[in-house]
């Protein structure tokens, strides 16, 4: 088994499954830093060398940064060297009127701090709202810190290809779009793809296995309704609504489960493999916390989808109903059920409430 990678840019090679971060932010479930920490180096042994966090993914910045620096007095530069971090530089909503420069480069600062690192490889921009305060401003700050030697490439969250074609069009190397991307979720299929290739920017996939629902744990069980307290659980059930009945998701997991034991592997593999074949889509972001999810997670790359097992999962899909609209459009609106569920102002407030609740 061979992990497979991806290019970005020139020099910026990831890993086709990168190991996220969000699960080991809290507000998901019990994390143990120091069992994540130590089994960050079985991930990198492995060939999973690419690392997702953000700026506000309460912890995580630190925890890695504590493994970096732990491998590199170990075992060396060259193997420390060998993690790609990719962290998110997310300001505050009620910060973008009024948000300073120098605040920004001091996000990024502060990060490089946490990953002990003297270089960020990507730093992944969003900007909660276009309307307010000046995005363009704030992320020529990110370029004049390539300059500086801080960060090698800037790449962006959350955002429609619209609002990448203002910043790519004003000169800015976007080189990846940090998106939802799932079986359930395909909004990025209908204009990202084509626009990536046009563009030069490749697709980086998070909610791949919607946070725990397309593994083997929810096939057949009932509808759970919306009575979680992980916050990732309500989110990814509200795609589920979205894509269609409970009924037809279930139809959907056995679809998976069935390739995968036609194939010796779990249906989450397939789930992900299925986003890999994906045009434009260089990763998939997948949140295993400890190393004992590791064997599982590697078991993508042992497994090659054919044509009926494309065409059994599309007759599945073309039933479904959604999610609809531009990436991120639903999470977007701050008033409907899907955005009322965020928080907004993690950069100063990690304590902030959930918008609307």
């Amino acid at each position: 088994m061979t992990v497979e990678t991806a290019d970005l840019r020139p020099g910026h090679r990831i890993s086709r499954v990168i190991k996220g971060g969000w699960q080991l932010a809290g507000d998901h479930g019990e994390v143990r830093p120091a069992e994540a920490i130590a089994d960050m180096e079985a991930f990198l042994d492995a060939g999973i060398t690419t690392f997702d966090c953000a700026d506000i993914y309460k912890g995580v910045e630190e925890m890695i940064g504590t493994f970096i620096a732990d491998v590199r007095r170990r075992r060396g530069a060259e193997v420390a060297d060998r993690v790609m971090v990719h962290t998110k530089l997310v300001p505050d909503l009620g910060r973008l009127a009024d948000l300073r420069p120098d605040e920004v480069e001091a996000i990024v600062d502060r990060s490089l701090m946490r990953l002990k690192i003297d270089r960020i490889p990507l730093v992944q921009f969003f900007w909660w709202d276009m309307t307010q305060g000046n995005a363009v401003e704030a992320l020529d700050v990110l370029k004049d810190c390539q300059r500086k030697g801080k960060i090698a490439n800037l790449g962006t969250t959350n955002w429609d290809t619209p609002v990448m074609d203002r910043f790519i069009d004003a000169g800015f190397d976007v080189v990846s779009a940090q998106v939802q991307y799932s079986v359930l979720d395909r909004r990025p299929a209908a204009t990202m793809a084509a626009w990536g290739a046009r563009r030069n920017v490749q697709i980086l996939c998070y909610g791949t296995l919607a946070g725990g629902f397309l593994t083997d744990g929810w096939l057949g069980r009932p509808d759970p309704g919306f009575q979680f307290d992980n916050r990732s659980l309500v989110k990814y059930r509200l795609i589920i609504d979205e894509f269609g009945s409970w009924d037809l998701f279930q139809t959907l997991l056995n679809t998976l489960n069935t390739i995968g034991i036609k194939h010796g592997v779990s249906l989450s593999s397939v789930a992900t493999r299925w986003v890999l074949d994906q045009p434009q889509v260089a990763a998939a972001i997948v949140g295993a916390r400890y190393a004992r999810h590791l064997p599982k997670t590697l078991e993508v790359f042992n497994v090659t989808l054919d044509a009926d097992d494309h065409a059994a999962i599309a007759s599945v899909l073309a039933e479904a109903g959604g999610p609809n609209g531009p990436v991120y459009g639903l999470e977007g609106d701050r008033t409907g059920r899907h955005g009322r569920i965020m928080k907004y102002n993690l950069n100063t407030n990690p304590n902030d409430k959930v918008h609307g609740a």
